[in-house]
């Protein structure tokens, strides 16, 4: 690991398959508009090396995987190297191996990340884009599972939010309006997108916050306003906690702080 203080390498990424709007995305049965169930875009023979050696140096793994194929394949594979490589042997007891997107996931598969150790770093904006072409591309039977923040939750592990940039605005308000509302910036949420999922006001802070820190392994230095962390903090002209939801992504951060000193300040 290295790192300046304000970029820290412990981690690679790998990648499963392709993207849902592309119909790249492994699924285990065909899209419900296209003959094809999408790809992969590696082997288990090319990446069973990779993984052992990450096990065994201590390094991250966290590997972008959106189809439900993609996602059980990942689990599988990460499983496979868990059990081959026992705790006393590792470099990093827990590694906290990521999945990047977690979007698609059969709902038999969501309790294998907390058996596992798993951590799904999801990007609520994907849901409220995707929300246009998602049932087309999946039919309704496998939205059960996609975009699945408050099962993952439920089953008990942390969910760490992004915003997947450039591919999404990057925009944090975004991120958290999505993660509560699940309606796009239009206020549209369409039938049976499964409003359930959406999470709370302070699980989907959370995300945005202490999650993240604890999938970085930096839990112990941010991630929290607390006494002995680096004040890393933003400061936004609306209320997170109380706001109406359509008000959430038209506000605008006024302070941003970094290990104490502020470095961006609205006239």
């Amino acid at each position: 690991m290295s790192t300046d203080g304000h970029i820290i390498t412990r981690a690679i990424k790998l990648y499963m398959d392709g993207a849902l709007g592309s119909r790249g995305a492994a699924l285990l049965e065909p899209y419900a508009d296209a003959a094809t169930s999408g790809l992969l875009l590696t082997t288990k023979e090319d990446t069973m090396p990779i993984l052992r050696k990450a096990m065994s140096l201590g390094i991250q793994v966290n590997t972008h995987a959106i189809g439900d194929r993609g996602n059980r394949l990942l689990l599988d594979w990460y499983e496979e190297v868990m059990q081959e490589v026992p705790t006393i042997e590792r470099a990093v007891a827990n590694p906290r191996w990521r999945d990047e997107h977690t979007q698609i996931v059969s709902p038999e598969d969501i309790p294998r990340y907390k058996a596992l150790g798993v951590i799904p770093s999801m990007q609520p904006s994907h849901a409220i884009g995707d929300l246009h072409f998602a049932p087309a591309r999946l039919g309704e039977e496998r939205l059960v599972g996609a975009y699945a923040w408050q099962s993952f939750i439920n089953s008990g592990v942390i969910v760490a939010g992004g915003s997947d940039a450039p591919v999404e605005r990057g925009d944090p308000l975004i991120e958290y309006y999505a993660a509560i509302y699940r309606h796009d910036l239009a206020g549209f949420q369409g039938e049976n997108w499964h409003a359930e999922e959406a999470v709370s006001r302070a699980d989907a802070l959370k995300m945005f916050t202490l999650w993240p820190a604890m999938a970085s392994f930096q839990e112990d230095e941010i991630g929290s306003i607390t006494v002995g962390k680096k004040a890393d903090l933003t400061a936004f002209s609306v209320n997170l906690m109380t706001a109406e939801p359509s008000a959430i992504p038209k506000g605008e951060a006024v302070m941003t702080m970094v290990d104490g000193e502020v470095i961006y300040l609205k006239d």
